[in-house]
C-alpha cells in the first residue's frame, strides 16, 4: 500500500494501531501530520501532504486495517451565495475586435475578498453550462475585466488523477506520477461573456503567462504542464489550438466520481499546455529509493536490476560478490567451480542482460547516497580497455592504431560521483562502446561533422545524465568536472540553455577567442595572462611516478569572459563563463611548472572562490585512480569471452565492484572511528581478527573501520609505516582477495558457540 508514492509498511500500521488506541489519542487530523512526519510526506512547498495522508487512513478504517479515533466535529464548508443571478457590472458593450476592449486585464480572485468570490460564483452559476463547481484540491480563480466591465472568469484546479491521453504524452512511470501529479493542473472553467473574435486566446495566453508565479505565491511551488477537457458537441477548441495548446487526445468518459468504471459521460478533447521548455523532462523525474537496511552489498547495489527473469537477478547478485570476493581473479577462479562458470558465461551472453541494465539499480543507490550531500562532484573521464590479444572475441574496434597493427578493445567513459572530501559515491553514467573498423577520418573533416554524429558526444549524454540526477536532487548541487578533452563548445552552450543546468568545472585547451569591446580579436589565453595576479595559494603536488612530492604555490586570476563560437560551430551567439588560471610561481626541480586554465559556468568574485573551484579541479584524478582499480584490481582486460556484448555485460559488474574497493579506501579516511560492521559482514570481521591475532576466540566487540582497513590491507603487504600514510586500492584488493579464503575456512573450522552467519 503507497501513500505520495511512499510505501506504508506493517511498522507504520502498528504504530497507527498504537496511536489510535491511546488513552490521549491524537485527532484525525494530527495523526495524518504524525504520519506525514514520520515518513517525510511534504509537497513541493514543505508542507506535510495531511489532506492525501487523511484520505489513505479513511481508506485503511473502511478496509478493516486500522480502527480510527472518533471524530470530534466536522469542518464546516465554505459558505458560498445562493442567488443565480448574474453578477453587477457585466460587459454590454458591442466591441467586433480585441482591439475595442482595450486593455484586458486578468485578476486573481483573492480567497479573502469575498466580493470578488460572490462575482466569480455568480457569472459561473448563470452563465457556465457546468455551473461555478465545485473545484478539487489546489484551486486559483480568475476574474477576466476590461475598463467596460466585467468580460469572464477562469478557474484552475487539481488535475485528473489518471488520464491516458495525458500520460501517454508524458511518458512517466507510475513512480513518477504519483511523485510529480501534484504538478499538473487543470483549466476546470473557462467563461467568456461576450463574442469578440480573437478574445478567447487572447485570454488564455495572458493568463498562463502570469499562472505559474500566482501558483507559486499561493502553494509555493510553479505547476509544470495545465490540462483542459473540451466538449466538441459545444465547441471545438479553437481558442485552445490559437494560444499554442496541443490536442493529445480524447478522455474515456468516465469523470472524477465513476469509480464503477460505467463511462456514462460523454468523451471530451484532451488539450495540454507545457508552462516549462522541459516539463515533460521535469514530470518524468522519478523518486529517490532509500538505501534501506539491506546488510548484502550485492542485493542493494544488483536486486533491482531490470532483467528479463527474477532467477537472472538472483544470479547477477551471486556473480557481484563472487568477483568481489576475488577481484584480480579470472572468472573460473572468482566463482570457484565448473557450474558457477558456466552459469557466469550464459548470463553474460544472454541477449536481454544489458550493461545498462545491470548498472542502472547502481546508479539509484548512487542518487540515495548523493542526496545527503550540499555539494557533489560528477567527474566524467575516458579510459581504453585492450582485448587485442583476445582474437577470438567479437565486434572490438580500434583503441590506437588503425588497420593491420591496430589494437583492439572497448572504450569506456564513465561518470564517477565524490563528496568534496574525495570520497566515491558511486557511478551515475558509463558509456561502452567499440570503435568502427574502417579508416580514421581526417581531423579537418571530423571537425566540420555534427557533434551527435562524433565521439566527442560522449560528454553531452553523460552530461545529461546529470541533469537528470540534478532534477531528482533538490538540495544536492552536482558540478560536473572534466580534463581538456572536454573543452567542446557544445557542451557550454548546454550548460548553459538555462540557470537549472549543473555546473561545470572544465579545463581550458582549445585557442578561444573572446569578445571584447576592441576591434582586435584576442585569445583567452592572452587576455587571463594580460590580467594582475589577484593572489597566491598554496597547492600540495601529490607524488606521480618518478615526480617527488612537492609544495608550491600558484598565482591566481580570473575574470568573466565572453566565449566566441568556433567559426564551423552552428551556434552563432557567444557563451558568458568565467576563466581561472592558476600559474606555478617557481619552476620546479623536476618536470613543468603547473599552468591552469580552468572554465566554469559558475560565478567566480573572490579569491576564495577561485580556490574552491581549484580545489574541485584537483579531485578530478580520483576518476583514474579508478580506472586504474578497474584495470589492475579488477583485471577487466584480462576477462576471456566470446563477443563484445558479454564482456560489457560482465565489467558491469567489474565497475561497481571496483567503485566498493575505492569507496572502502576512502571510507577509511573519513569516517574511521566508525565499528567496521558498516562494510564487514560478522563472519569477516572474527576472521580476519582471529587470524592476525592467533587467537581462536574473536573479541566481543568490532574494531574499528581504519583498524579493519589496515588489518585488510597488511594481508595485501601494506606494511603500515608511519611514512606509507593510509592504505592504497592495490593492497586492499589484494587483502580483500585473501580475506575471503579466510572468512570461509573461519564459517567451517570456528569453534562451537560462535556466531559465523
Amino acid at each position: 500500500m503507497q501513500l505520495c508514492g511512499v510505501e506504508i509498511t506493517e511498522a507504520d500500521v502498528g504504530w497507527l494501531r498504537q496511536r489510535s488506541l491511546e488513552r490521549d489519542s491524537p485527532s484525525r487530523s494530527r495523526l495524518a501530520r504524525e504520519l506525514c512526519q514520520r515518513r517525510q510526506l511534504v509537497g513541493y512547498d514543505g508542507r506535510p501532504r495531511e489532506v492525501s495522508a487523511r484520505i489513505r487512513l479513511l481508506h485503511l478504517e473502511r478496509s478493516g486495517i486500522v480502527l480510527l479515533p472518533a471524530r470530534k466535529g466536522t469542518i464546516p464548508g465554505r459558505a458560498v451565495p445562493s442567488a443565480v443571478e448574474a453578477p453587477e457590472g457585466i460587459y454590454r458593450g458591442t466591441a467586433t475586435d480585441c482591439r475595442d476592449l482595450h486593455e484586458v486585464e486578468v485578476v486573481p480572485v483573492s480567497p479573502s475578498d469575498t466580493r470578488e468570490h460572490v462575482q466569480w460564483f455568480r457569472l459561473m452559476q448563470f452563465s457556465h453550462y457546468l455551473g461555478a463547481g465545485p473545484l478539487c484540491g489546489a484551486q486559483l480563480r480568475y476574474l477576466v475585466r476590461c475598463s467596460e466591465g466585467l468580460l469572464g472568469a477562469l478557474a484552475f484546479s487539481a488535475s485528473a488523477w489518471r488520464l491516458s491521453a495525458r500520460d501517454r504524452w508524458i511518458g512517466w512511470s507510475e513512480q513518477a506520477r504519483l511523485r510529480n501529479l501534484q504538478r499538473v493542473i487543470g483549466n476546470t472553467r473557462f467563461l467568456l461573456v461576450p463574442r469578440v473574435p480573437n478574445l478567447a486566446s487572447h485570454v488564455l495566453s495572458k493568463c498562463v503567462a502570469r499562472l505559474p508565479s500566482d501558483w507559486e505565491n499561493r502553494y509555493g511551488y510553479r505547476p509544470l504542464l495545465i490540462e483542459s477537457f473540451v466538449d466538441l458537441e459545444r465547441f471545438e477548441g479553437t481558442c485552445y489550438r490559437a494560444a499554442g495548446w496541443i490536442h493529445v487526445g480524447s478522455t474515456a468518459g468516465r469523470g472524477r466520481q465513476d469509480r464503477d468504471r460505467k463511462a456514462e459521460r460523454k468523451p471530451k478533447a484532451v488539450f495540454l499546455f507545457p508552462l516549462d521548455p522541459e516539463a515533460r523532462e521535469k514530470l518524468c523525474v522519478e523518486p529517490l529509493v532509500g538505501l534501506g537496511t539491506e546488510e548484502d552489498w550485492a542485493t542493494a547495489e544488483f536486486g533491482a536490476a531490470a532483467l528479463p527473469d527474477r532467477r537472472l537477478n538472483k544470479r547477477l547478485v551471486s556473480i557481484a560478490r563472487d568477483f568481489f570476493a576475488r577481484p584480480t581473479a579470472n572468472v573460473p577462479q572468482a566463482c570457484g567451480n565448473r557450474a558457477k562458470t558456466k552459469a557466469v558465461y550464459r548470463f553474460c551472453a544472454h541477449e536481454g542482460v544489458t550493461m545498462e541494465a545491470i548498472l542502472q539499480p547502481h546508479y539509484e543507490t548512487t542518487l540515495s547516497r548523493t542526496a545527503k550531500e550540499k555539494v557533489v562532484l560528477a567527474i566524467q573521464d575516458t579510459t581504453s580497455l585492450n582485448y587485442t590479444t583476445h582474437r577470438r572475441t567479437e565486434d572490438l574496434g580500434p583503441i590506437g592504431t588503425f588497420g593491420a597493427q591496430a589494437t583492439l578493445g572497448l572504450l569506456v567513459h564513465s561518470t564517477l560521483v565524490l563528496n568534496t572530501s574525495g570520497t566515491p559515491l558511486g557511478l551515475l553514467n558509463v558509456q561502452c562502446w567499440a570503435r568502427n573498423p574502417g579508416p580514421d577520418l581526417a581531423e579537418d573533416k571530423e571537425d566540420s561533422l555534427p557533434i551527435a554524429t562524433k565521439e566527442s558526444r560522449k560528454w553531452l549524454v553523460a552530461y545529461e545524465a546529470v541533469v537528470r540526477a540534478q532534477r531528482r536532487l533538490k538540495e544536492t548541487k552536482i558540478v560536473t568536472v572534466a580534463d581538456r578533452e572536454a573543452d567542446v563548445f557544445d557542451l557550454f552552450v548546454l550548460a548553459r540553455q538555462s540557470n537549472e543546468r549543473p555546473p561545470l568545472l572544465v579545463r581550458a585547451t582549445q585557442p578561444r577567442k573572446i569578445q571584447t569591446g576592441e576591434a582586435k580579436t584576442r585569445y583567452l589565453w592572452e587576455y587571463i595572462r594580460s590580467l594582475p595576479s589577484l593572489g597566491t595559494i598554496p597547492l600540495v603536488v601529490p607524488r606521480r611516478g618518478s615526480r617527488p612530492r612537492r609544495e608550491t604555490k600558484l598565482d591566481l586570476r580570473f575574470a568573466e569572459v565572453s566565449l566566441r563560437p568556433p567559426k564551423d560551430s552552428r551556434h552563432k551567439a557567444p557563451i558568458r563563463i568565467w576563466a581561472i588560471a592558476a600559474q606555478e610561481t617557481t619552476q620546479p626541480s623536476q618536470g613543468e611548472p603547473i599552468e591552469w586554465l580552468l572554465l566554469t559556468t559558475l560565478p567566480v568574485t573572490s579569491i576564495e572562490e577561485a580556490a574552491e573551484k581549484l580545489a574541485w579541479y584537483t579531485l578530478r584524478w580520483q576518476i583514474e585512480v579508478y580506472h586504474r582499480t578497474l584495470k589492475s584490481g579488477c583485471r577487466l582486460e584480462n576477462r576471456q569471452l566470446a563477443s563484445a556484448h558479454s564482456l560489457k555485460t560482465c565489467i558491469a559488474v567489474d565497475f561497481v565492484v571496483a567503485w566498493r574497493i575505492f569507496h572502502l579506501a576512502k571510507l577509511g579516511r573519513e569516517i574511521p572511528d566508525v565499528p567496521c560492521t558498516v562494510f564487514f559482514e560478522e563472519a569477516e570481521w572474527k576472521a580476519l581478527v582471529c587470524f592476525l591475532s592467533k587467537k581462536r576466540a574473536p573479541p566481543a566487540q568490532p574494531p574499528s573501520l581504519r583498524e579493519a582497513i589496515h588489518m585488510v590491507a597488511g594481508l595485501g603487504g601494506f606494511q603500515g609505516r608511519k611514512s606509507d600514510g593510509n592504505p592504497g586500492t592495490q593492497t586492499l584488493w589484494l587483502g580483500l582477495q585473501r580475506l575471503d579464503d579466510i572468512a570461509a575456512a573461519f564459517r567451517i573450522f570456528a569453534p562451537s558457540g560462535i556466531d559465523t552467519s
